[in-house]
């Protein structure tokens, strides 16, 4: 394989820095550390190009909080300066990772996401008769330091580049050697690089019919319950023994005409239903608009883009009628004028 020749002079280039500069800064311009590195943009970006150029660039303290989404989350964010660090490399070996990845993988990457996740699923749903889905229990906590500056190593042979991404990686570390932060652009990157091998593992060695994957959650078809068993039995011994990760359990196995739960959708061969939990997301979003527009907090127009926003939560399942039964049971005019 061909290793990359990217080097820090290129991620330092005037160019692609103000380019990581207007990224990071996209839709936060109000906030104060944004608005301060803006207002001495010539100076920031001077100083934080030497740093990269010379390799002696060092990553900030993160901020961490809890979010609900649905599940308890820990958020490690960046300081605004490595966010525009972030940009910066990720813009030129981002596209080298990217190559790395198979047409299947769907999560943060342009073109794909959720719902073209959920419509593949359909598809091999449509042709396959068994499917097994699993995911990683605690995945990103669980990413290997070690694991990843190898596979990284084997892209990219710039020692300085090498050294810099190494930094980022640990800079999250609590002395375990393991675990990218949640809420890094960096780590969305190095997640997704990190199970490529896996994907290729399923495809060209289990010679799985088809399969899917969005970040952590992986799903491939087959043929017969007694071949997807053995292969789901690789799978955990393979994800165990060179990226040590550990499957959640139970894991699922059963017939694609019966459906499955994934990405917020219940995917059957003819139809794609909603989820429990995002029949959840649709009723807690919408009381969330409808109770900050009772307190004042926002105007008519903000009330109708929430529920833009909260319809678009359903929009492509076949869940007309339980709308309907929604608006029936808790008509929006009749809770907003009850206020």
């Amino acid at each position: 394989m061909r290793r990359s020749a990217l080097d820090l002079e290129m991620v330092a280039e005037w160019k692609n820095m103000t380019a990581a500069f207007q990224a990071a800064s996209r839709g936060k311009t109000d906030r104060p550390e944004v608005r301060a590195f803006a207002e001495n943009l010539d100076a920031e970006l001077g100083a934080l190009r030497a740093e990269i150029s010379s390799g002696a660039i060092r990553p900030g303290k993160m901020k961490s909080f809890w979010i609900r989404d649905p599940k308890l989350r820990l958020i490690h964010a960046p300081c605004f300066r490595d966010r525009v660090l972030h940009h910066a490399l990720m813009s030129l070996a981002g596209p080298v990772l990217e190559r790395s990845l198979i047409f299947d993988t769907y999560a943060c990457r342009i073109g794909k996401g959720t719902l073209a996740a959920v419509q593949r699923c359909q598809h091999h749903a449509r042709r396959y008769p068994i499917f097994a889905k699993i995911d990683i229990k605690g995945f990103f906590p669980s990413v290997d330091h070690g694991v990843l500056n190898d596979l990284l190593a084997r892209r990219f042979k710039n020692r300085q580049l090498l050294g810099v991404l190494s930094r980022i990686i640990e800079a999250h570390g609590s002395g375990t050697g393991k675990g990218l932060p949640i809420g890094a652009l960096t780590s969305q990157h190095f997640a997704n690089f990190y199970l490529a091998g896996l994907d290729r593992f399923l495809l060209e060695e289990r010679k799985a019919s088809g399969m899917v994957r969005y970040m952590d959650d992986i799903v491939w078809w087959g043929e017969t319950l007694p071949r997807m068993r053995e292969t789901l039995g690789a799978v955990d011994a393979f994800a165990s023994e060179k990226f040590f990760l550990e499957l959640k359990r139970p894991v699922e196995i059963g017939r694609s005409a019966s459906g499955m739960t994934f990405c917020g959708y219940r995917i059957l061969p003819g139809a794609l239903r909603l989820s429990r939990r995002r029949r959840r997301r649709y009723a807690e979003r919408r009381s969330w608009w409808e109770n900050a527009y009772s307190k004042g907090v926002i105007d008519e127009r903000a009330l109708q883009m929430g529920y833009d926003s909260v319809l678009a939560i359903t929009a492509h399942a076949e869940a007309a009628a339980w709308r309907r039964e929604q608006l029936r049971r808790r008509p929006i005019a009749g809770e907003l004028l009850s206020i």
